[in-house]
């Protein structure tokens, strides 16, 4: 799928913050696909989950989930995204949290530029498993 012409091979000379820009926003779209996928809900609900999922805490620990998994080029970039100084910062998380977080956004990023969306769901899938295991075991 071409959506934007011949960006993937420019996605390795973006910033990090431009990777994770449209990281963000793969990342979230994922979320409410398989928000969705568990069945009709209010839409409330349903953001209320998705908030549980794309946060920094949250994509913090994915941060380290999917670290052992990656190659050296994708390791690169989520290292080179987490090193990326920004003018913002998250409301009510931790700095740290945040620089891992948008780490994991330039991946998702480079990534989704680059085509390669069964690996995005791959470390999707293997970065959430555990919050989506827990919801399952909550009543």
């Amino acid at each position: 799928m071409k959506l934007f012409g011949n960006i993937s091979a420019e996605a390795d000379r973006l910033s990090p913050l431009v990777l994770a820009f449209i990281g963000d926003t793969v990342y979230d779209l994922l979320t409410r696909g398989h928000i969705i996928a568990e069945g009709n809900a209010p839409v409330n609900t349903m953001h209320t989950k998705a908030k549980h999922i794309v946060n920094a805490t949250a994509q913090s620990r994915t941060y380290f989930l999917i670290e052992p998994v990656l190659t050296e080029e994708e390791l690169a970039v989520m290292k080179r995204g987490r090193n990326a100084r920004s003018n913002t910062s998250a409301k009510n998380q931790s700095i740290v949290d945040y620089r891992r977080a948008t780490g994991v956004e330039a991946l998702f990023g480079w990534l989704y530029l680059k085509g390669e969306y069964g690996r995005i769901e791959e470390l999707y899938r293997l970065g959430t498993e555990d919050i989506y295991e827990k919801e399952q075991q909550t009543p």
